[in-house]
């Protein structure tokens, strides 16, 4: 049987706080040290790149999935133990889903919304059960929490579908969440 295997979305922007690398750092070592599988994005830079190396510093196998352009652009983690080349961004995510037993997204900006949104609306959808962490340490998704809750109360949304994933601001709350 394979090891459990944990998407884990987050930014890839040189931009953000250490906090934040050092928060991808620590679920990455987390991951490794649970003897589970990352699977990630394929970047070797931010916050991306930490989580990654962190997995492999605490013992974990570590997969990325990258498309072709960013593999030119000289994007790629070249040190993943299995680095799947994809030729879209559709085909990117796709393939962390299907590699996937749960989603665990960190702070990150527009496309790690973007993949956390996707993957939990066809989880409200019960397209698949797999479950979907958040993990927030510091107050970085309040306001979009804010915003969505006021979509169930504008009956945008069921409160069902907020329950969908797991909210958390500890790591080993958020690991542990993974696996329920």
């Amino acid at each position: 049987m394979s090891p459990f295997a944990v998407c884990v979305y987050c930014a890839s922007s040189d931009a953000v706080a250490p906090s934040n690398l050092a928060l991808a750092e620590q679920v990455g070592r987390e991951i490794g040290r649970r003897g589970w599988t990352l699977v990630s994005g394929g970047g070797r830079r931010s916050m991306m790149g930490a989580v990654a190396k962190g997995a492999r510093a605490g013992g974990g196998r570590t997969v990325g999935v990258i498309p072709r352009s960013m593999v030119q652009r000289e994007w790629a983690d070249h040190d993943s133990d299995e680095l799947l080349v994809t030729d879209t961004m559709r085909d990117r995510k796709s393939m962390m889903d299907a590699h996937a037993d749960a989603f665990l997204a960190l702070p990150g900006g527009i496309g790690t919304l973007e993949e956390l949104f996707e993957v939990w609306s066809s989880g409200v959808l019960a397209l698949h059960l797999k479950p979907i962490v958040l993990l927030d340490p510091e107050g970085h998704y309040t306001g979009l929490l804010t915003w969505l809750r006021g979509l169930v109360d504008g009956g945008f949304a069921r409160p069902e579908a907020l329950d969908r994933v797991a909210v958390t601001a500890d790591v080993t709350a958020a690991l542990d969440a993974c696996k329920l």
